[in-house]
């Protein structure tokens, strides 16, 4: 029997960069949440493991060797194969953890069908900084590089959102590096509205800087009268949420026809 489980999009609402640490990465402060929609994984039982993509961005994925599928699979010992058919509907290298919440959903998959191994969550790390969190995608805080989580209220569950990426890749590395090292302070201590509302992307000026067309994103959004247009991650995709679904709707209709080469998905908070 084939069952489907959604890698749903994660979001960063607000993602503050405090600091380089000593090991290279950033202290990172981030509220996390998920859309609830996404890639979609479909998964059957197999003598041994096997994993293929399909889907409009399929073609992101050709190094079977860089697929955290695959890997995710590798880091959780089983009585049984899975044969996984991945419907690729995220762009890659596009700040919404894509290949993390892939492996998260592999997890959650797993979780159900024999349980996870102690320590899963040091597995999960082991494959990004996003993995932990898309585990669960649920609202949560993130801390550390990402994988020290806390829990975070759902104020914000239901909260429709248009996702809009100018089809343009973006890897992080070279957006952190661009970052230029000051600590505008810390992520506000509130309820998960606030924080996004009071919160910021430290990265969306060095992403601007090696992707103008992220800035001609934000600015559409926030033409629509969102109450909240931010970049996700380190781009290049933006989100804008809106108080009821006519309006995200609109917004997504207004941009469709004035930008009809960029990518979008509607959806609504978790």
């Amino acid at each position: 029997m084939t069952v489907t489980e959604t890698a749903y999009a994660k979001i960063n609402l607000a993602l503050h960069v405090r600091r380089r640490r000593e090991d290279g990465y950033h202290e990172l402060e981030t509220l996390f949440a998920f859309v609830d929609q996404g890639d979609v994984l479909s998964v059957a039982d197999s003598a041994q493991d096997s994993v293929r993509v399909v889907g409009e961005f399929s073609g992101g994925l050709d190094d079977p060797f860089d697929n955290l599928v695959a890997k995710a699979l590798g880091k959780l010992p089983r009585g049984g194969g899975l044969d996984v058919i991945l419907e690729k509907n995220l762009p890659v290298a596009a700040g919404l953890g894509g290949g993390s919440a892939d492996a998260g959903a592999v997890f959650r998959i797993v979780r159900e069908r024999y349980g996870l191994p102690d320590g899963w969550q040091a597995r999960a790390a082991s494959l990004g900084a996003d993995v932990p969190a898309c585990v669960e995608s649920r609202t949560c805080i993130g801390r550390g590089t990402g994988t020290e989580l806390e829990p975070a209220d759902d104020s914000l569950a239901g909260t429709p959102v248009l996702l809009v990426n100018p089809r343009v890749p973006l890897s992080t590395g070279p957006v952190f590096k661009a970052w230029n090292g000051v600590d505008l302070g810390p992520m506000p201590e509130d309820d998960a509205r606030s924080v996004a509302i009071e919160g910021r992307n430290d990265l969306e000026g060095p992403a601007i800087a090696l992707c103008p067309p992220v800035a001609g994103v934000l600015a559409a959004l926030r033409g629509t009268s969102p109450f909240l247009a931010r970049m996700s991650g380190s781009g290049a995709t933006c989100f804008a949420l809106f108080d009821n679904e006519a309006a995200r709707d609109r917004a997504a209709a207004s941009i469709a026809a004035d930008q009809p080469g960029w990518w979008q998905m509607r959806g609504n908070l978790r």
